[in-house]
């Protein structure tokens, strides 16, 4: 069989896509950290440097810059939360933000992020013409034509010179396709890299998957893919026993963070407590294993 099908075949050699180290090094963006508006979030991201020969870890200040990262978790777990924040965050930092939305309208989503706004004292007025929505929530040409949405993105891109994207969610645009997952988000991904974009996929857990583990719809694909994987989860605390390890209330909701690496920069490894505010914002707390001594 293997004989077969090459046996015809002439050589191809892709010349331009083979690199000496030191040449690929030398188009290599310098590392920064994009700050996200979340707060206890960006402290978890870390670069190395040598000191007086020893490698000391400097706080890179936010997610690495040009990263694509895959916010996973089930509802109601703070994905879309986060994503906002990122974006009224960036915007109010003067940067232009493209916020695709596959799930919900504009108008709603507009509405959403003037609350995200109102909570973190930034003055929406100062940042509505630095966001730039694609409504594909409401244009199926849009969702299912994925040469469509990405003729449309650089077309953003080209006329507002966006740097940053957000996708809520990526798993809306493998919808009862997701043998093709795969494909598709590598193609936004390539896409996103091609573009030089910090970017933010939110990515939808089926009830049955683990909770802490990073798997979303459409299998392990995103998560392989992308450059940076976050696992948001919660539970119920049903069990006295659970809720007094807690510390909490029966009834009370427990909600954990865990960065599932980062192939741009170190990272915090340990579960983290996280909590949505009163205010409709996510903050990122203690370690759990520290929280937990000191419930002790």
């Amino acid at each position: 069989m293997g004989d077969y099908q090459f046996q015809d075949r002439q050589p191809q050699v892709m010349k331009d896509n083979v690199y000496l180290l030191g040449e690929a090094i030398e188009r290599a963006p310098e590392l920064k950290g994009v700050p996200t508006g979340v707060k206890g979030f960006d402290e978890l991201f870390f670069k190395v440097e040598w000191e007086d020969g020893k490698p000391v870890k400097k706080p890179l200040g936010g997610i690495p810059e040009y990263a694509v990262v895959n916010l996973t978790g089930m509802p109601d777990t703070g994905k879309s939360l986060m994503a906002e924040q990122f974006t009224v965050k960036q915007a109010s930092l003067g940067q232009k933000v493209c916020f695709v939305t596959v799930e919900s309208p504009a108008a709603f989503v507009a509405a959403g992020l003037k609350q995200r706004a109102t909570a973190m004292g930034i003055d929406f007025e100062e940042i509505e013409n630095n966001i730039i929505l694609i409504d594909a929530a409401s244009n199926s040409k849009l969702r299912d034509d994925i040469p469509t949405m990405l003729d449309t993105l650089a077309y953003v891109y080209r006329t507002y010179h966006c740097r940053k994207t957000v996708i809520d969610s990526i798993t809306g645009l493998f919808e009862a396709k997701e043998m093709l997952a795969r494909s598709i988000v590598r193609a936004f991904f390539n896409f996103m890299k091609k573009w030089y974009q910090t970017a933010i996929f939110v990515s939808q857990k089926r009830s049955g998957h683990d909770e802490l583990s990073a798997e979303a719809a459409g299998g392990y694909a995103v998560g392989h893919i992308v450059d940076c994987t976050v696992v948001l989860s919660k539970e119920i605390l049903l069990s006295p026993n659970r809720a007094k390890a807690f510390k909490k209330e029966l009834g009370d909701i427990l909600r954990i963070l865990r960065i599932d690496g980062c192939r741009l920069c170190g990272h915090d490894t340990r579960l983290h407590l996280m909590e949505i505010t009163e205010l409709g914002l996510v903050e990122v707390k203690e370690p759990l294993v520290e929280y937990l001594k000191g419930a002790k």
